[in-house]
């Protein structure tokens, strides 16, 4: 499991070099941080243009390494009311889901959730805090039950010794 963890973990390194996404790795799960500067616009869900790049890498990624879930949560600052900031959250996880699944990523395994200003990694006092707060983050976990595939040449030392 951790192999095939670790080489996923490194194309999403390499595809998203110099894009702002930030990979983090804990066991056999893989997050994604976008943060907000390069996502949406201040009180939108709608796509920012310089954010397609990283999704079409994203998508490319998914289709390659296809043996796991994928969970889009999405976040705001605390700015404006509670339902709207709720609302808002979920509607850029959708965005998210929606042109990843039009980029071919099976939508079977995505989920999308709204967090809306609930866990902040900053202080809503501030601009910069308010910012690092406004983001998307995509979690990448095993499908729960299935082992991940070896590689074949590790399946065919299995068979040899099963015979």
């Amino acid at each position: 499991m951790a192999h095939y963890a670790d080489r996923q973990e490194a194309q999403l390194r390499q595809s998203m070099a110099n894009t702002g996404v930030e990979v983090q790795r804990q066991g056999d799960q893989i997050k994604l941080i976008m943060p907000g500067n390069i996502t949406f616009a201040t009180d939108s869900s709608s796509i920012a243009p310089g954010f397609y790049s990283p999704l079409n890498n994203l998508a490319g990624s998914f289709k390659q390494f296809n043996e796991n879930t994928i969970e889009i949560v999405g976040f705001t600052d605390s700015t404006g009311s509670r339902q709207h900031n709720m609302d808002l959250s979920q509607q850029r996880a959708q965005a998210v889901a929606t042109y990843l699944t039009s980029q071919g990523v099976d939508g079977s395994r995505l989920s999308v959730r709204g967090m809306g200003p609930d866990q902040p990694v900053a202080s809503n006092a501030d601009v910069n805090g308010r910012a690092q707060n406004r983001r998307v983050e995509v979690n990448l976990k095993p499908i729960p039950g299935q082992q991940y595939q070896a590689p074949a040449q590790q399946q065919q030392q299995g068979q040899q010794y099963q015979q």
